[in-house]
């Protein structure tokens, strides 16, 4: 009877193991490593990573065969910049995690840290995943003070796992962000360097009951810490060229600070120094008409001329919205981006600069096993991310919008004789 029992165990994990070992296969494989683009490859999943790519269709046992014949295999997109499990309806009366109002233990918004504040039942992040989002930087929109706090990097899976907590920082050194800091640059960039400056100088923390007259908190110096020792990033936001220069002569005076340019639409008027200077860029390529005198020289081409000059590109929305990034990429593809470079800009790249490309953001053995079926290009508008998976796990492929849609459209092929309401069952 043991011996009996150990056999079903035995067969039971056996079965169990396999389940969890995918091999898709048949795809074109765009792996964003030294391999390339396969045209015909089987991506191997075991135990929530990629344990190889490897050319053909040849499936090894004890794996699970997933057809991907005439279809795309792409690393999980990696939302640059969204404010996902922070937002869910950015109108509303009630509570909006992605703004904090003044508080007693900041007085530069640098100790914010959104880490608490992610909800991981927001709708939002099921549309988000099944457009081919896997994970995603969010952060505050606002804090009416110098910093947007600290930014984490989150996957999209069914418990929104904190996959970076303390991830990077933001400033606005734009006309906005000077309209918070004093009412002009030559307050904000003061402030700034002062705040820098009494981080350098204090070696430790001062305690609870030591004295303190500093321009910023206890809090605030601990969170600065990071920024200052180059381990978190610091994403500069601005738009004109005038902006983005100031913000390449701060990263001369401070070497050691890892400096990301955000928003960027006037980058391309300075990318050859943005790329002398090694300052990645975080995009939003739509922008073609100017919506304030600091993007009078917005244009569809900036992707395309950033990456001509040799900057590294990623795109985020600095919204819910994530989901339109393919869309977004598309555009900027069609306007000069190289395709390659279109991929990247929402793979490999925004995992680079976050510090997660030891992660995600490529498909290489080891990584997280975070993969994307699309019917076709991911970049063009009328192909769809068919099977996603996070973690090695396939997800269920269904949103809040995809069930409203199933719902009204079988209320209208029964004729109303469904009630119009929303019932929980």
């Amino acid at each position: 009877m043991k011996k009996l029992l150990a056999v079903i165990v035995a067969v039971a994990m056996s079965a169990s193991a396999s389940a969890e070992n995918t091999a898709i296969v048949g795809g074109k494989v765009f792996t964003q490593t030294n391999q390339g683009i396969l045209e015909s490859a089987t991506v191997l999943i075991k135990d929530g990573k990629i344990e190889r790519i490897t050319e053909g269709n040849t499936v090894p046992d004890g794996y699970t065969k997933v057809d991907a014949t005439g279809k795309v295999v792409t690393p999980g997109l990696v939302g640059a910049l969204t404010s996902l499990g922070l937002v869910e309806v950015s109108s509303w009366a009630g509570l909006v995690d992605a703004s904090v109002e003044t508080t007693p233990i900041s007085s530069t918004g640098a100790a914010m840290d959104v880490s608490y504040a992610i909800n991981p039942d927001s709708t939002l992040i099921g549309v988000s995943r099944l457009e081919g989002v896997t994970s995603a930087a969010t952060t505050m929109e606002s804090t009416e003070q110098l910093f947007h706090g600290l930014g984490a990097v989150i996957s999209l899976n069914d418990n929104t796992d904190i996959l970076k907590s303390k991830a990077f920082m933001v400033v606005n050194v734009g006309g906005d962000g000077a309209e918070e800091t004093g009412g002009s640059r030559a307050a904000l960039w003061v402030t700034l360097e002062q705040v820098l400056s009494e981080v350098t100088s204090v070696k430790n923390i001062p305690g609870p009951g030591s004295e303190w007259h500093g321009l910023t908190t206890r809090a605030d110096l601990a969170a600065l810490k990071g920024v200052v020792a180059g381990d978190i990033p610091l994403f500069m936001q601005a738009d004109r060229a005038a902006d983005i220069r100031q913000i390449i002569a701060f990263k001369k005076r401070h070497p050691s600070i890892n400096i990301v340019l955000l928003h960027g639409v006037e980058a391309w008027r300075v990318a050859d120094e943005l790329a002398a200077n090694d300052i990645p860029v975080i995009i939003d390529p739509q922008l073609n008409l100017p919506g304030n005198f600091e993007q009078l020289g917005a244009t569809l081409a900036n992707a395309g001329r950033l990456e001509a000059a040799g900057v590294t590109i990623a795109i985020g929305m600095e919204t819910h919205n994530i989901r339109l990034a393919t869309q977004h990429a598309g555009n900027a593809v069609a306007n000069g981006l190289s395709h390659e470079a279109g991929i990247a800009s929402l793979t490999s790249g925004p995992a680079k600069i976050l510090g997660l490309e030891k992660q995600v953001g490529t498909l290489a053995p080891g990584k997280r096993a975070d993969v994307v079926i699309w019917s076709g290009d991911p970049l063009e508008v009328t192909e769809v991310a068919e099977q996603v998976y996070i973690n090695g796990k396939a997800i269920d492929m269904t949103s809040r919008q995809t069930k409203l849609r199933e719902r009204y459209q079988t209320l209208q092929m029964q004729g109303g004789s469904m009630p119009s309401h929303y019932i929980r069952k």
